[in-house]
């Protein structure tokens, strides 16, 4: 079969789309013959070395796929560790979810890590219920422009949250409105500490969707109301997370780590998960906002365009 190998831990430049030997399914295992992939920034992080436990090269990449499943017929989308950039793919039945009928491959293939690791994360948050009487759940998401960004923003909006997102322009924060952002702030013109500190009359939000890491960590802290939380879902600027440990004693606050890799081995958080977002699917309330779609032979400088931020919504790759 045809799939995208990283071929070194060097960069988007060591892909090379290859012959690779078809996967054997394990039991419970099914064969999936895959349609298209959706690429996470933990897919360029991979081709660096820098996502933990990755194999030494070569290797398949990608983590997230739709297609066919071959002993159904029917279509699915799911999520792997490692190899999911193939024509074929072996997955657990316990990773697979059936393709909504009005969705596309390329839809079926950005759903399963952005909208698990939001809805989780306003879970992990306690937003899932609703909030005391008077009051009203405030979180911060940062890149709300891409994948994660906004699907959480979406899910924000059937939660009734008030929302605070940062992006690198204009342009971006104006299109994440239209999905119902209430507060869209510029970080190439504007402190967003502080910018949030205004809107909130100094008060802070309840949570943070943070996947920045280096002095983002700190900031983000600081950006809490009284007994909030930072919800930590990745490092993107590739520098260890600070930390202050008297700004979590001055609010009462904590920092909580959200890896969906070790999240999505428990069926008792996946399975409710999946029946909620469900359910707002089949209310057309939920649909991937998809930025650009690539063929796996220029899978390279689709991993290139999330290094460098310019992507809207998610970047998907046909295979």
């Amino acid at each position: 079969m045809k799939a995208l190998m990283i071929t070194s831990l060097s960069g988007p430049d060591s892909l090379a789309v290859q012959d690779a030997p078809a996967p054997l399914p394990k039991p419970p295992q099914t064969m999936v013959r895959v349609t298209a992939g959706g690429l996470n920034f933990a897919d360029f992080m991979t081709t660096k070395g820098g996502y933990p436990g990755t194999p030494p090269p070569p290797l398949i990449a990608g983590r997230e796929f739709s297609g066919v499943e071959e002993n159904t017929g029917r279509r699915v989308m799911g999520y792997i560790q490692w190899g999911a950039f193939a024509e074929r793919v072996a997955a657990y039945p316990n990773m697979l979810w059936p393709v909504p009928e009005h969705w596309t491959d390329e839809q079926a293939a950005a759903f399963p890590v952005n909208y698990f690791t939001a809805y989780l994360a306003y879970w992990q948050a306690g937003m899932t219920q609703p909030p005391t009487a008077g009051k009203t759940y405030r979180v911060l998401i940062h890149a709300e422009a891409g994948g994660v960004g906004t699907a959480a923003v979406q899910i924000g909006h059937i939660l009734c949250v008030e929302m605070y997102g940062t992006s690198s322009s204009d342009e971006k924060l104006a299109r994440v409105r239209e999905l119902g952002l209430q507060h869209g702030i510029n970080y190439n013109q504007h402190d967003y500490e502080e910018v949030l500190k205004d809107l909130t009359h100094g008060e802070g939000v309840d949570a943070v969707f943070e996947m920045l890491g280096g002095e983002h960590t700190a900031k983000s802290l600081r950006c809490l109301r009284d007994f909030g939380r930072v919800i930590q879902y990745g490092t993107a600027t590739g520098k260890p997370q600070q930390l202050d440990v008297r700004a979590l004693y001055a609010k009462s606050a904590s920092l909580q780590g959200l890896w969906l890799t070790y999240l999505s081995q428990k069926r008792e958080i996946m399975e409710p998960a999946w029946k909620q977002l469900s359910e707002w699917i089949a209310h057309r309330k939920l649909a991937p906002v998809i930025g650009q779609v690539f063929p796996l032979e220029r899978a390279a400088e689709a991993y290139k365009l999330l290094q460098q931020g310019k992507n809207y919504g998610k970047v998907v790759l046909k295979i």
